[in-house]
């Protein structure tokens, strides 16, 4: 089984490095990831101007482009038989609203677009405190392992977040639970001719027993996301 393995934090990235650690033991894996950091870019793709691209080694490569265009090179030019794509592990969630904002979960997506089985997966940071990474793939493997062994229909993907309990808490439930459709709770601060974004991420509106509940309240949340626009009954004729 080979997987294609990018992020949206970057190519140095901790958190991809810990996804490979999750990984390791479960197929073939390739690294095709962002050179630099390209967090809360979205479903951007570069369509007007070269992307460059360093082979770092046989399994490895930088990629001077968005996490989509990431799917899309490693998916059409580098590994087109790729059996999954998973993107991660992201520096802080990708809950509810933040999946229309996120470059992780836009890479997943693209793959599924692409028709092949796709995850993203994050890590909520608790205020004030770091993520421990070794935990975080420990964490990571035995839920990236039982989404991969149970399969995945087409025109949908996993978006998975694991929480930050306190430390020694026992490790987490997984609960697969729907997405939360509340906005993100925001205000702009003005100073001069500038607007200033403020907003506090743990202070969020949480719909009961959807994602951002879960994930807020110590559980791995999983959620199943369609495409939408894709016509899953269409016969082509």
């Amino acid at each position: 089984m080979k997987l294609i393995l990018t992020n949206d934090d970057g190519i140095e990235a901790p958190g991809l490095r810990a996804l490979e650690y999750a990984l390791e033991n479960i197929g073939e894996l390739v690294v095709v990831a962002p050179e630099c950091s390209q967090s809360e870019i979205g479903h951007q793709v570069t369509t007007k101007a070269p992307i460059g691209f360093r082979k770092i080694s046989s399994a490895r490569y930088g990629v001077s482009g968005t996490p989509a265009d990431c799917a899309r090179i490693a998916l059409t030019v580098f590994h087109p038989d790729a059996d999954w794509l998973i993107a991660g592990i992201n520096r802080g969630g990708n809950l509810g609203a933040d999946t229309y904002i996120s470059g992780t979960v836009a890479a997943a997506r693209e793959a599924a677009l692409l028709g092949i089985k796709a995850i993203a997966i994050s890590h909520y940071v608790a205020e004030n405190r770091e993520v421990d990474w070794s935990l975080a793939a420990r964490r990571a493997a035995l839920v990236l392992k039982k989404l991969i062994d149970s399969g995945l229909e087409p025109a949908c993907f996993f978006n998975v977040n694991l929480p930050h309990p306190p430390d020694g808490f026992p490790d987490p439930p997984v609960s697969f639970c729907a997405l939360d459709t509340m906005p993100l709770a925001f205000r702009f601060r003005r100073e001069g001719d500038q607007y200033v974004y403020r907003g506090n991420y743990h202070q969020r509106p949480r719909q009961p027993g959807r994602d951002v509940d879960m994930c807020f309240s110590g559980r791995i949340a999983v959620s199943k996301i369609p495409l939408e626009m894709a016509d899953t009954h269409h016969t082509g004729k």
